[in-house]
């Protein structure tokens, strides 16, 4: 299985069926499996793509720079949102309506190298962020606090 296609399936694991033997962080380039004593197994992600997850809230959140997809948890599973990135020349990336998986987050494709706005829309509710897709940059935003 490719890192595309484990971060895709993990994500949609529903959080009781979740592994608590392992765990699996998505990094800029890799998706990182670390078993319970310690391996690591390295599954490179595709050069020209960027897997960002977000965890809109309205109560709470966590800090995470990482996102780990066995143990990020967000307050929103199964909500819908409207979910729009334009990058800094005006050209809308991504303009789609996803729902967040049942660990409360949405996790999306990018292409990697890019500095854009994130806005997440969920009814009166929104939030917005700059993001950037780089080698240095997060995967995992939980600082997305709604607001009408």
């Amino acid at each position: 299985m490719s890192a595309v296609q484990a971060i895709d399936a993990l994500q949609a694991v529903p959080v009781s069926d979740r592994a608590t033997d392992y765990s699996a962080s998505v990094r800029p380039d890799a998706l990182v499996l670390t078993t319970g004593d310690g391996r690591e197994v390295d599954k490179p992600l595709p050069e020209d793509s960027f897997h960002l997850s977000v965890a809109p809230y309205e109560v709470s959140t966590h800090e995470c720079f990482f996102h780990n997809l066995t143990s990020c948890r967000g307050e929103l599973g199964g909500r819908a949102f409207e979910v729009t990135v334009v990058d800094g020349a005006g050209v809308t990336i991504l303009d789609e309506t996803l729902v967040a998986a049942d660990n409360g987050f949405v996790g999306f494709w990018l292409p990697r190298g890019i500095e854009a706005t994130l806005t997440v829309r969920a009814g009166d509710e929104v939030a917005v962020s700059s993001i950037a897709t780089g080698p240095e940059d997060p995967t995992c935003l939980t600082d997305l606090k709604l607001q009408v």
